[in-house]
């Protein structure tokens, strides 16, 4: 038998083992099918959120009799407002009352501009409610001022001239809402991706192991070169995967008009698939030290759960900070190098991480990283030969 790592050079070893990990993970039938599968659901979901964006969005008015004259100054209120109001003539109170109940109209305006009466199946948008109660006093006051035998318009411009004043620090961010949106889809696609394709690489390992192939590989290369090819091969085909999801939720969301703010999403983007790859790295040589302590598949769940309960953590963690990213909990939790690869995407994705914060997270993720690598990797030289009986932790850092 030839002596691990001296029939092909490290550079050699680790490529073949990575390219080899690339061509069986990619080609599956699962790989395609399963991403087909996300994409087609992924664009499902952003239908359905289209149409009930626009449906929540819009409000259908139905008017009757005298009430038909309000259309315009309705519609011109509703514009002003941001609010889209669409108003159609109803035939009478009767066939409106009629839609109103089928869900084909949201409300039924009848009665004098200046005695409005409106029909809704169960609450009136607050909106709206306004827009009609402004016509109405508008209509009443108008009457009022021409009874005093003053000139209504006269009037009316003066009240409207009339301003408040609001002084802000800041500046309001209009995209805040779709900024939270982006950052919660980031943050479970690199929470998903993680644990995946890390519990794909103890997965392998467990297989490796305990058909004993592994023996047949460590005969030409060592483990360290057997285990950064797996970690390699494998993070490559999670983030090509993750790609292609991003890639294309992000197209779709666009063209169905969900999303607007395509730079920050193509900017969020591009930095969680650079998190991916860092988290990834984080995880993957832990997750195959974890998996080399078993032999059996049966056994993998449970050296598995407190690597996946920091993840979880992270997770879940990560609704807090995606609702208060300036706050100091967040701030905090996003620099953590167990939780950085989850956390501080999305804070980038709300505006709230700084430069010096985005650069302390990487750097301390990088040195994570080179210590639970070279942990990983004494952990996984020595239990990946070792069958049998679940081994200790401690028994593996001592190389016995």
């Amino acid at each position: 038998m030839n002596r691990p790592g001296h029939s092909v050079s490290p550079a050699t070893a680790v490529r073949l083992v990575a390219q080899r990990e690339l061509n069986t993970r990619l080609r599956t039938r699962g790989f395609v099918v399963g991403t087909l599968v996300i994409l087609a659901v992924l664009a499902g979901y952003l239908l359905f959120q289209a149409n009930v964006f626009d449906n929540a969005q819009r409000t259908t008015v139905g008017l009757t009799g005298q009430a038909a004259a309000i259309a315009e100054p309705l519609e011109a209120g509703a514009r002003q407002l941001g609010t889209d109001v669409v108003t159609t003539t109803v035939g009478d109170a009767a066939q409106g009352r009629a839609q109103v109940t089928a869900g084909d109209l949201d409300a039924l305006v009848s009665g004098s501009p200046a005695n409005l009466h409106v029909l809704v199946k169960s609450e009136l948008d607050n909106q709206v409610r306004g827009l009609l109660t402004g016509i109405t006093q508008q209509e009443v006051l108008e009457a009022k001022l021409a009874q005093a035998g003053l000139e209504p318009a006269a009037v009316l411009s003066d009240v409207d001239a009339a301003r408040l004043q609001v002084t802000t620090l800041e500046q309001p961010d209009p995209d805040s809402g779709q900024r939270i949106v982006v950052a919660l889809v980031m943050m479970f696609l690199l929470y998903m991706g993680i644990t995946a394709y890390g519990a794909l690489v103890a997965q392998g390992v467990v297989e490796e192991k305990s058909s004993r192939v592994v023996e047949i590989l460590l005969s030409s290369v060592r483990p360290w070169h057997l285990l950064l090819g797996k970690v390699i091969g494998l993070g490559l085909v999670g983030l090509v995967q993750l790609t292609i999801l991003s890639v294309g939720g992000l197209i779709m969301a666009s063209a169905a008009g969900v999303l607007t703010i395509t730079g920050i999403a193509a900017s969020t983007l591009l930095w969680g698939l650079l998190w991916y790859v860092l988290g990834f790295f984080l995880y993957a040589t832990v997750f195959a030290a974890a998996g080399s302590l078993v032999s059996r598949q049966e056994d993998m769940q449970s050296v598995l759960t407190p690597i996946s309960m920091v993840l979880m953590v992270g997770f879940i963690a990560g609704f807090t900070v995606v609702q208060q990213p300036d706050g100091t909990t967040a701030t905090v939790l996003s620099l953590l190098p167990p939780l950085s690869p989850i956390l501080m995407p999305s804070r980038i994705a709300t505006g709230s991480a700084g430069p010096m914060e985005i650069v302390a997270a990487l750097v301390l993720t990088l040195a994570a990283i080179a210590a639970l690598t070279w942990l990983g990797g004494r952990i996984y030289r020595a239990a990946v030969l070792r069958t049998g009986a679940r081994i200790r932790l401690r028994d593996a850092l001592r190389g016995s």
